[in-house]
């Protein structure tokens, strides 16, 4: 059982780690897909089921169970009590479960259980089979994140308790597509300083699309750079997504940051704004948008949803960060897309 029949066929079943590529030839099952089944020479046989119907179970009984990704199952407890039902064939009715450990109740019921036998694995227990490449371009990617730790590592990570945003509500807010956007912004949260001790100058690029909700499109931080630098960044952030505006926090450096903008591409549509609130604060009204399903993440960027994920109501941040700068480049960003009302241009029929 996988999370659709699609996944089952194409991951458990004719993947290259799925079963017909790891039996020896003489203990090779036939694949009828119109029936749902395998059928191996011994008589034994294997049907696929998908977690978004979990009524298909009802009736049916088993010896064993393989369930494939089981923390990423829409219906997942409906579907798990209707497996469990009808594993009553045999001695020793068992289930396996190859998962990915997010920690969902279900995940978590399991990992308690005490007849549970749990084995973990790391992606780099599986390197014999990888690429380098792929290996490198994980670590670099990934390596020392929530996101990172939890799919390479395999680690079961908690959410942060009372944070603003949990991991949860920032997969339900991913996605692969967007409309066409009325705006796009480039939000900049720069450092007081340079060098490797410095924080993080957080530049984030996101768009209102027709359909009025904000996409986040990119995540161009940079640690460490010179004021050129990140002013460089940023301008090239502008120019990739045709930005109309460019919205630069000028708590920490006054003018000054706009005199450093400008000074890469004069013509840069550079504004600045100043913070009357913490970042906490600024933040809430932007997490509130995600919980209403009005902001979504183009792609994956985990330093920036670690940072959300470590933000906390009354100012605190527990993240492995020194400073949110991503994340309030972020609401800066949000806020200017979504909660600010500017004056337009409008027609009235008398």
């Amino acid at each position: 059982m996988a999370a659709t029949l699609a996944e089952a066929r194409a991951v458990m079943v004719e993947g290259e780690s799925g079963l017909l590529a790891i039996s020896p030839a003489e203990e090779r099952p036939r694949f009828e897909p119109s029936l749902r089944r395998l059928i191996w020479p011994n008589g034994s046989i294997a049907t696929l089921y998908s977690a978004d119907a979990p009524e298909q179970l009802r009736g049916a009984q088993h010896h064993f169970a393989w369930c494939d990704e089981l923390a990423k199952w829409r219906n997942a407890d409906a579907a798990w009590a209707n497996l469990q039902l009808g594993l009553r064939l045999g001695p020793d009715p068992r289930v396996m479960v190859t998962t990915t450990p997010r920690p969902t109740p279900l995940i978590r019921k399991l990992l308690a259980d005490p007849a549970a036998v749990i084995t973990r694995g790391t992606t780099r227990d599986n390197a014999a089979n990888l690429p380098d490449s792929f290996l490198d371009a994980m670590t670099k990617t990934y390596g020392g994140t929530r996101l990172g730790r939890q799919e390479l590592e395999g680690e079961l990570l908690d959410a942060v308790e009372g944070a603003l945003w949990t991991p949860d509500l920032i997969e339900n807010c991913r996605t692969d597509t967007a409309p066409d956007f009325t705006r796009v912004v480039v939000a900049v949260d720069p450092p007081v300083s340079s060098g490797p001790n410095a924080d993080t100058c957080g530049i984030i690029a996101a768009g209102l699309g027709t359909d009025g909700i904000a996409y986040v499109l990119a995540d161009r931080s940079l640690q460490g750079a010179r004021p050129e630098g990140w002013a460089r960044a940023v301008e090239a952030t502008a120019a990739e997504f045709n930005a109309d505006r460019v919205i630069a926090e000028a708590n920490n450096g006054g003018d000054l940051v706009g005199l450093v903008l400008r000074s890469v591409n004069a013509t840069l549509p550079v504004r600045l704004v100043r913070a009357a609130r913490g970042k906490t604060a600024r933040a809430e009204p932007v997490a509130a948008l995600y919980e209403q399903g009005r902001v979504r993440h183009i792609g994956t960027f985990p330093n920036l949803e670690d940072e959300l994920c470590s933000l906390l109501p009354g100012g605190a941040y527990v993240g492995p960060s020194r400073s949110p700068d991503r994340a309030d480049a972020l609401v800066w960003a949000i806020t200017e897309l979504m909660l600010t009302h500017t004056a337009s241009p409008r027609v009235r029929s008398l």
